[in-house]
């Protein structure tokens, strides 16, 4: 068997980011991207690991509150993307693939469990979770839940992340739990309710592919134990 580790990374604005920072683990890494756009679905057949970036607002209609368009980034929509990742979701749950996802990736796949999103955090009364005027992320403090199996992974039950993104899980997908929350109560990350005998499934609120500190366990561990799952999953 090849000891390359090959991951598929969902195509996004900001792709190099991502890819950069999943390659950075070892020279035994590869990366494939995966997008709509590139016609290339069938690639995932030949992906060990899947990475869910971030990127546009999850269409409304695909949760079952197509009133909540009109929060959302007209400009920043993209449906065949949305069924594309829901794809992916389909296939990774199916053969028992590891997947990360982040930002937008933890929205797609809350949705895709059956959840619910909130369409914009401010108007719905929190603080605000976006971009500094100065288009720099934001950072602030997020709370671990202690029994977590996140907590296992970081090693912390508090710690600061970064933040950009206006739109937010709100109702919890099914079989899914929140393992950690910002001060005001906005879900950062969600794991499996019942992981036993299941695939690595992680989502994150935050970027640790851009966090500041690429030495801080909410960038460092969760890379490095979701490469980890892929090896002993092979």
């Amino acid at each position: 068997m090849s000891d390359k580790i090959i991951i598929g990374v969902t195509d996004c604005s900001k792709y190099e980011i991502y890819s950069n920072w999943v390659l950075s683990y070892n020279n035994r890494v590869e990366v494939i991207k995966l997008g709509y756009k590139l016609n290339n679905f069938d690639d995932i057949k030949h992906c060990q690991g899947i990475v869910l970036t971030g990127g546009e607002d999850v269409h409304p209609r695909f949760y079952n509150h197509p009133e909540y368009y009109q929060y959302c980034y007209e400009d920043d929509i993209d449906e065949q993307r949305d069924e594309f990742e829901f794809k992916i979701l389909d296939y990774t749950e199916k053969h028992q693939i590891p997947l990360l996802g982040i930002c937008r990736g933890m929205q797609v796949g809350n949705v895709y469990f059956g959840g619910t999103l909130i369409p914009d955090i401010a108007t719905w009364g929190k603080f605000d979770h976006a971009k500094m005027p100065d288009k720099s992320d934001r950072y602030h403090e997020i709370i671990v839940n202690s029994s977590s199996w996140l907590n296992r992974i970081v090693n912390t039950d508090k710690g600061m992340v970064n933040s950009n993104h206006h739109q937010s899980t709100d109702r919890t997908g099914k079989n899914l739990v929140v393992s950690a929350l910002s001060p005001d109560g906005i879900a950062e990350a969600m794991e499996r309710l019942h992981p036993e005998g299941k695939s690595f499934l992680c989502f994150v609120q935050w970027h640790p592919e851009r966090l500041k500190d690429q030495q801080s366990p909410f960038s460092k561990n969760l890379h490095e134990t979701f490469i980890s799952a892929i090896i002993h999953s092979k």
